[in-house]
């Protein structure tokens, strides 16, 4: 039985999460210290950080070409964040092994059949998973991950990917960065379907803010991706008192988290709101496209 933690006066970190991590062994026990990271140190980081991640994906055009045609994110891209969420956070919380992460995971290839994807960019996908939250936690986590933490990360995916059926998995973290570095500046170049895509999750996430804001939202996805992304896109860098904004807010607010957490303790998929789901989170099997879960022809 794997302990529960609770903070300390309903407020303060407990340090028996970081305690218990630095006894674990990243190959052997990479789903449990996945869970810990992303369900007591880091959950609002681990989230954001994937979130950029999918966003990272649409500046591949095969990525972008097969969304753009689906036209899932157009016509329903709350739903499409909110079921793509509900599944990772699954498999994340409970495990690759466990009965629900195999059911999210086999209901997730079950949705993939039904599109022709190249082994390629599903690496590339898994690839993002792995590096955004190593790479996000290194600017702006109140701590960095240790090695052995990073280490799990790679394991831990390393293991979907191999349940998804995928081919040529590597076997090292940093095989895994130079392969995606090989795949990136192959196939990353502006197109229509990049802008698109990219457009239509900036419009999913103005629709979680006033009205008022909504105009900062492009900039501040364009604050926090690199050149070469911004140029896959056709987005213009902001200036530069704008990214140092972004920058400064994030790094000021890891200052305190290195000891209080206003998130929920553990943060668990139920006590988590999905946008599209009002009334709790959705069964596994009930996300996705809804022509594919119920069994219909695609329109």
């Amino acid at each position: 039985m794997r302990a529960t933690y609770t903070k300390r006066l309903g407020l303060f970190r407990n340090p028996a999460v970081q305690h218990e991590l630095e006894r674990l062994d990243p190959i052997r026990d990479n789903q449990r210290m996945v869970h810990l990271l992303s369900a007591y140190e880091f959950p609002f980081d681990i989230t954001r950080a994937l979130e950029l991640a999918l966003f990272h994906t649409y500046a591949s055009p095969r990525v972008s070409g097969l969304l753009a045609r689906t036209g899932e994110f157009e016509r329903h891209g709350q739903k499409r964040y909110d079921d793509t969420s509900r599944l990772i956070s699954e498999f994340l919380e409970s495990g690759y092994d466990s009965d629900k992460g195999m059911r999210a995971i086999t209901h997730m290839n079950q949705i993939h059949d039904h599109y022709k994807i190249d082994n390629a960019d599903f690496l590339f996908v898994l690839a993002t998973f792995v590096f955004y939250p190593i790479d996000w936690l290194r600017q702006y986590g109140w701590r960095k991950l240790t090695v052995a933490e990073e280490q799990a990360f790679f394991y831990f995916f390393r293991e979907v990917g191999h349940r998804m059926n995928l081919r040529d998995l590597p076997d090292t973290l940093d095989e895994f960065r130079t392969a995606t570095d090989a795949y990136e500046n192959r196939y990353f170049r502006f197109t229509e379907s990049n802008r698109k895509i990219a457009d239509a999750t900036v419009r999913i996430v103005q629709g979680w803010f006033p009205r008022l804001l909504h105009p900062v939202v492009q900039p501040a996805f364009s604050a926090l991706i690199n050149d070469k992304l911004r140029l896959a896109f056709g987005y213009q860098k902001p200036p530069g008192w704008f990214t140092g904004l972004i920058s400064a807010s994030l790094w000021i607010r890891k200052w305190p988290l290195r000891w209080i957490t206003f998130k929920p303790y553990p943060a668990l998929i139920e006590n988590a709101s999905f946008r599209y789901y009002p009334d709790g989170p959705p069964d596994i099997e009930a996300v996705g496209p809804e022509h594919l879960v119920k069994g219909q022809p695609e329109i």
